[in-house]
C-alpha cells in the first residue's frame, strides 16, 4: 500500500520514509557537519533541527546556464543528499527536476511564493541577460529579469549557484553579447549567498543548505559573499603537489618525465595559487579526484572573469601569499609575488637542496674513508 506522506514532514521523518535508519541519518548528520567545518558540539543542533524542523521551502530558477550546478548537486558522495536533501527539502519549483511542466509548474510555484512568503529560499542557477530588454532568456514570454525580480521579492535569501549566477561566467566572456550579469547586480536588497564553481562541489550546496536549515541564519561569508568553510583558502594550499611547488619542482609539458612524476603544475597553467575553493579538500567524483589530480591544472572557475584571463595553459603573473593564506586578508591587498619571484624561489630552493646533498654525500665520502682506514 502507498505510503501516505505527512504535511510539513520533518527532514528526519523524510528520511526514515525513504527507508533510511537512524544510524543512516546520524551518518549523515556527521558526514555533512565535517564538510561545513562545523565543530563537533554543533552536530547534535543539526540532527535536533532536521528532525524537528519542516522542510524549507525552495525556488530553484535557470537562466542563463548548463545546468552542471543541478547535475553536480544529484551527484553528491551521500545517497541522502540527493535522495533527502535535494528532492525532499521541496524543490517546489525547478524546471530541471520537477514532475510537473508547464502551467502546472508556475502554479505551483506561484503557491509557495504566496504561501511562505518572506520564508523560502530562492536558489538561482544561470546568470541573467540584460540586453536587447532581456529578450535574450525568456521562459513562458517573460524574460530571466522579471521572473528572479517577482521570485527574490518574496525570498528569505538568496543562493547563486556557479560562477554563471555569481559573476555571469561564460556568458559574460568579452563581447559579452547578451549583456550577462550576476544576481547581485539585479537583486540589491536580499542576502545573497555565492557559490561560485563551475559547477560548484556537490557536498559544499548540501552544506550550505543544511547549515541554513540547521542554523537558521547565512553562513559566514567573506568579503566576495562566499560562504568561509568552503571558500576561505586557496586550492594551491591543499593541494598535494605543494611540496613539488615550494622545491621548484615543475611540469614543463604535459607530455613530459616531469608530469609522469606528479610534480607541480603550475608552469602549465595550473591557477590554484589564485583560486579560492575547497576542491583538495573534498574533492570530486565521490571525493576520489580532482582536476589536478587527475593531471590537470586547476581552470580557476571559482574565479571572478577566469574566463577572460588569459590561456588556460599559461602561468599566472601574480602568486603570493603564504600557505594557508586567508581570502580576506589578501583580497585586500595586492597578489605581490609575480612570476619571476616564482623563479627565483624555486632557484633558491634548488639551491638550497643542492648544496644539502652535496653535503650528505661529503658526509657520506667521510664515513666510507673512517671505515676503510
Amino acid at each position: 500500500m502507498e505510503q501516505k506522506i505527512k504535511t510539513n514532514e520533518t527532514y528526519y521523518e523524510s528520511i526514515i520514509r525513504q527507508g533510511y535508519n537512524r544510524r543512516d541519518f546520524l551518518k549523515f548528520v556527521a558526514f555533512i557537519g565535517a564538510y561545513m567545518g562545523v565543530e563537533s558540539s554543533a552536530l547534535g543542533q543539526i540532527a535536533k533541527t532536521l528532525s524537528t524542523k519542516p522542510r524549507l521551502p525552495v525556488i530553484w530558477e535557470h537562466f542563463q546556464e548548463c545546468t552542471c550546478c543541478s547535475e553536480s548537486f544529484i551527484r553528491s558522495d551521500h545517497p541522502i543528499v540527493a535522495d533527502i536533501i535535494l528532492d525532499k527539502i521541496s524543490l517546489d519549483y525547478t524546471l530541471t527536476l520537477m514532475a510537473a511542466s508547464g502551467h502546472q509548474a508556475e502554479a505551483a510555484k506561484k503557491a509557495t511564493m504566496e504561501k511562505y512568503k518572506g520564508e523560502y529560499i530562492l536558489c538561482v542557477e544561470g546568470s541573467i541577460p540584460m540586453g536587447d530588454d532581456g529578450n535574450y532568456c525568456c521562459i513562458g514570454g517573460r524574460s530571466a529579469i522579471d521572473i528572479v525580480k517577482e521570485a527574490a521579492a518574496g525570498a528569505k535569501a538568496i543562493i547563486a549557484w556557479g560562477s554563471c549566477a555569481t559573476s555571469g561566467c561564460v556568458q559574460a566572456a568579452k563581447p559579452n553579447p547578451t549583456g550577462a550579469v550576476s544576481i547581485d547586480q539585479i537583486i540589491t536588497d536580499k542576502p545573497i549567498i555565492n557559490v561560485p564553481g563551475c559547477p560548484p562541489i556537490g557536498e559544499v550546496m548540501a552544506g550550505i543548505i543544511v547549515h541554513v536549515v540547521a542554523f537558521e541564519r547565512l553562513p559566514e561569508l567573506d568579503n566576495a559573499g562566499r560562504p568561509k568553510a568552503f571558500y576561505s583558502k586557496r586550492v594551491h594550499d591543499s593541494c598535494y603537489r605543494r611540496p613539488y611547488f615550494d622545491a621548484g619542482l615543475f611540469v614543463e609539458n604535459f607530455d613530459d618525465e616531469n608530469a609522469k612524476k606528479g610534480y607541480c603544475l603550475y608552469k602549465v597553467g595550473c591557477k590554484g595559487p589564485t583560486t579560492y575553493n575547497a576542491c583538495g579538500n573534498i574533492k570530486w567524483n565521490g571525493g576520489v579526484s580532482y582536476p589536478i589530480q587527475s593531471g590537470h591544472g586547476c581552470l580557476g572557475c571559482s574565479a571572478k572573469g577566469f574566463w577572460d584571463a588569459g590561456s588556460f595553459y599559461s602561468r599566472d603573473l601574480a602568486i603570493g601569499g603564504g600557505i594557508e593564506s586567508d581570502a580576506d586578508t589578501l583580497g585586500k591587498v595586492a597578489l605581490g609575488a609575480v612570476g619571476v619571484g616564482v623563479v627565483a624561489h624555486a632557484a633558491l630552493s634548488n639551491v638550497s637542496k643542492r648544496k644539502e646533498l652535496e653535503r650528505r654525500i661529503a658526509e657520506g665520502i667521510k664515513v666510507e674513508e673512517k671505515l676503510k682506514d
